[in-house]
């Protein structure tokens, strides 16, 4: 049996090194992020040892934006995002403008001709998908005014990325540019306006086919595989869903695999079966995103520190400062508030995916010098380690702007506050989750006519029990559990599929009331044994329970 497999030692050797880079990052309180990077600089080319199949690593790292994207697209409407198009359009087409100015700025200090600027500035202009994404989930600010702004203006960055792409060869010309390619060639005798008629056709035929015949097709493939009772072929038709989605988007209609997995899971965001399509994708989801950030970091040669400082930090501060003044600026301009500004322009302060694409093509047509590629990916790696410090630093501002304001008993914001006042129930119910589990459990409270106190991080669902009289809260359990008032609870029941959110919030609840009775949702024997070290009183596993209750009727 032959031993040579990059593809096995490829991603064997990236998540070993990544877990253990990641979990020294988490220990010293940095992102994990910076470990992931740093095990892919380790297995890169630029370094001694071993040296991982980049060309491979790349394409893992496209799984994990497709699947990253598909699972966004559950969570969203094409209602969401139509609802965001005012400011989303507009913002992002500012921003990429103000950025591609930046660029050529760059371009003169560094001696370079223009065209190479407006190259270097689009590629420094487009933020990551992978990065945004998880920076938003983490603080479940997906299913907010603020994730649906910042998803929008992915989608606008991606297809301005896309006609980028297409049309570059046939701007050559333009930009000075002579060569023997054939490429370069072919594109001399293209028709500029039909280029870009044709592309805008290609997207739009896409969004078509996606909302006319996907929005059938695509739930009545995920509601045959369910109805076969089969597990397996219904995580096998969620996975194929996703993946021939956004393999067809790409080769048929110029699309990005991005946008196209996007599409795939908003369509399958109106059935019934999403939120299971959700988590069988999950697992999946979170390693091929690790290997996204290997990925980058073997792309990266650490040499470029030293020979151009300079020229690394005008990048940065492009990318951190520039691009983040611009989001600021015109989000504000639209009558949003400071933190929302805030918000999105921290989470647009990143570069990735799209700039190491349109770098490379750059450097392959002959309009952006080497050095410029290497900039981009020095930029791109500085920015993705500063995002949480970043995000961080914005928590921060917000607690201490949150104070402030309770000092000064300022008016409230037109938009929804952040801030969450403390619950006042007493002998209280604290459900954590109000999904497939948690509804039927709020139901039979209700007809019980027992008080709960409802953390869950799904808008729509908290708005629905708010109209019910129900105190509900949007947003990550860990952060407002706080609020439910434990001490003086009735008992805990957490609800959530993730085990290892669930110990955590098990660990805060059971520092804040030794007491207190805790319930807690179990997959697996493991699990029963995490929950239980961590404080849960019960802890129910679903196999378990059918079992019982299976065995107790045999006469």
């Amino acid at each position: 049996m032959p031993h040579d497999t990059p593809l096995i030692a490829t991603i064997v050797v990236g998540l070993s090194l990544a877990f253990v880079f990641g979990a020294i990052a988490q220990r010293l309180r940095a992102s994990p992020l910076v470990g992931y990077l740093l095990a892919g600089v380790a297995i890169g080319p630029q370094t001694p040892g071993f040296v991982a199949d980049q060309s491979i690593a790349t394409e893992l790292a496209e799984v994990g934006i497709i699947l990253l994207m598909f699972g966004v697209g559950l969570h969203f409407s094409m209602k969401d995002l139509w609802s965001v198009r005012k400011i989303a359009i507009p913002g992002a087409v500012v921003q990429i403008f103000v950025a591609t100015l930046l660029g050529v700025g760059l371009s003169f200090y560094l001696g370079w001709q223009p065209g190479a600027g407006i190259v270097m500035g689009l590629a420094l202009s487009v933020a990551s998908t992978v990065v945004l994404l998880r920076a938003m989930q983490a603080r479940r600010l997906l299913n907010t005014e603020h994730g649906r702004i910042a998803v929008g203006w992915l989608i606008v960055e991606d297809i301005v990325m896309v006609l980028t792409l297409v049309l570059l060869p046939a701007l050559l010309p333009l930009f000075g540019v002579t060569t023997t390619d054939e490429t370069a060639n072919k594109a001399d005798n293209f028709d500029l306006m039909k280029t870009f008629a044709i592309t805008l056709l290609q997207i739009a035929a896409f969004v078509t086919i996606m909302l006319v015949a996907g929005r059938r097709i695509i739930p009545w493939v995920l509601h045959y595989a369910a109805h076969t009772g089969s597990r397996e072929l219904f995580r096998l038709a969620v996975l194929a869903i996703a993946l021939g989605t956004a393999f067809g988007a790409a080769k048929l209609f110029g699309v990005s695999f991005a946008l196209g997995a996007f599409f795939a899971g908003m369509i399958l965001s109106e059935s019934t079966l999403s939120q299971q399509a959700a988590s069988e994708t999950l697992p999946l989801r979170d390693a091929f995103a690790v290997l996204f950030f290997i990925s980058v970091g073997m792309l990266f040669d650490p040499v470029i520190l030293l020979r151009d400082p300079l020229a690394v930090i005008a990048t940065l501060v492009i990318i951190i400062v520039g691009k983040s003044a611009a989001a600021y600026g015109i989000v504000r301009a639209f009558g949003y508030s400071s933190k929302t500004a805030l918000t999105i322009s921290v989470s647009l302060a990143q570069i990735g995916e799209f700039s190491f694409i349109l770098a490379g093509l750059g450097v392959t047509l002959g309009v952006l010098p080497e050095l410029g590629r290497e900039l981009v990916l020095g930029g791109a790696i500085g920015s993705i380690m500063l995002n949480p410090v970043l995000f961080f630093a914005l928590d921060r501002y917000k607690e201490k702007l949150a104070k402030r304001e309770e000092a000064k008993a300022a008016e409230p914001l037109p938009e929804p506050p952040d801030e969450i006042e403390k619950t006042e129930l007493k002998n209280h119910v604290v459900l954590i989750g109000y999904g497939r589990v948690g509804r039927p459990i709020g139901e039979m409270l209700k007809q019980r006519g027992l008080p709960m106190y409802v953390i869950d991080e799904d808008d729509e669902i908290v708005n629905k029990l708010r109209a019910e009289k129900i105190e509900a809260v949007s947003g990550n359990a860990i952060e407002l559990l706080k609020y439910s008032n434990l001490p003086e609870a009735r008992c805990l029941l957490v609800a959530i599929p993730d085990s290892f959110e669930a110990g955590q919030i098990v660990a805060q609840a059971r520092a804040a009331n030794p007491l207190l009775p805790i319930i807690v949702r179990g997959h697996s024997d493991a699990e029963v044994a995490h929950q239980k070290a961590c404080g849960a009183n019960v802890v129910i596993q679903g196999s378990q329970e059918i079992a019982d209750a299976m065995a107790a009727r045999v006469q």
